[in-house]
């Protein structure tokens, strides 16, 4: 006859395994994401888009549900929560290495200005600050660009511009022409595209300068499809381009994870360590300005205090 206590604990000793199996299978389902992203489904509503534009923030679901797991007092879940850990780590951890001593050749600044910037001047001193070789901006004003082409002169007293974004360069520049990244629909004074040769002592670079259109989130998931027409656009006068090395530069308003990139991920490479996050400067969440690279390496990327615009500045060493 079995005793009432040894009942109990019999009992329990049943139930011990379900502890934590919601936690354990929400660390399995983040880990997923994390590895398998691109399994999202991009319809409806560019949802598959929408995750990879935020997915390092993916990770911190680690802290909640180790939280969670400790309530529990499972230890299933907590050997779960290692799957999303690893998947975090194995994705990012890279980013967060300390960028070394590793040498390059240019040092590149990237910075979308905004085109309500009240001061383009003090905007110029702080990118000087990192003695830039080349820097690339986007919304630039026809009443801004004085200011800018006298800030940077000191420094990079050749400049390039087309429409709204502009290049400017310690080196010589020559072969400027517009590239056309006009998605359908757009009239032909919206000009964003650029790109130029700049004779740098390592050889010459073919430099691309970009604003691909913005995105929108609303009821009906992320609007990202002219911004996606427009990324292959670039990629194709990226892949014609004759000149081997190339750097692009850019606010692409999109992170290097969102397959709407994949058109030019394919054929550049990204940056080294660090997240950069660009945007928005009040609370950087995403870097969705962009320095990425052919037959070049861009050894490490890092963001800068803010300016008068929404986004953050990037500076990037790159080695040719």
């Amino acid at each position: 006859m079995t005793e009432p206590g040894s009942a109990a604990r019999s009992r329990r000793r049943i139930r011990l395994p379900r502890r934590g199996r919601v936690v354990a299978a929400c660390a399995v389902v983040t880990a997923f994401l994390l590895t398998f992203h691109r399994a999202v489904p991009n319809t409806p509503g560019r949802i598959g888009s929408l995750l990879e534009t935020f997915l390092p923030w993916l990770g911190l679901a680690v802290p909640v549900l180790l939280v969670a797991a400790a309530l529990r007092r499972s230890v299933t879940a907590l050997v779960a929560l290692l799957l999303p850990t690893a998947a975090w780590l194995g994705h990012f951890g890279p980013l967060l290495l300390p960028a070394g001593d590793e040498p390059h050749d240019i040092v590149a600044v990237q910075h979308n200005v905004s085109d309500v910037n009240a001061d383009p001047a003090g905007t110029a001193r702080a990118l000087l600050r990192e003695r830039p070789d080349i820097v690339a901006l986007e919304e630039v004003t026809p009443e801004a660009l004085p200011v800018y082409a006298e800030s940077l002169a000191a420094r990079c007293p050749h400049r390039a511009v087309v429409g709204t974004v502009g290049l400017w360069s310690a080196h010589p520049i020559r072969d400027v022409r517009p590239v056309d990244i006009r998605p359908h629909g757009i009239g032909p004074d919206w000009n964003r595209g650029m790109r130029a040769t700049v004779r740098t002592p390592e050889g010459d670079v073919a430099v691309y300068v970009a604003h691909l259109p913005s995105v929108r989130l609303g009821v009906h998931g992320l609007g990202s499809a002219r911004r996606d027409e427009s990324a292959a656009l670039l990629a194709e006068a990226i892949a014609a381009e004759e000149v081997d090395r190339v750097i692009l530069l850019g606010d692409l308003n999109a992170t290097v994870d969102d397959r709407g990139l994949d058109p030019l991920g394919s054929r550049l490479r990204v940056a080294g360590p660090g997240m950069a996050f660009s945007w928005p400067a009040a609370f950087p969440v995403a870097r969705i300005d962009q320095v990425m690279a052919r037959s070049a390496t861009v050894v490490d990327v890092r963001s800068l205090p803010a300016t008068g615009s929404d986004h953050l500045p990037l500076v990037a060493r790159i080695r040719l």
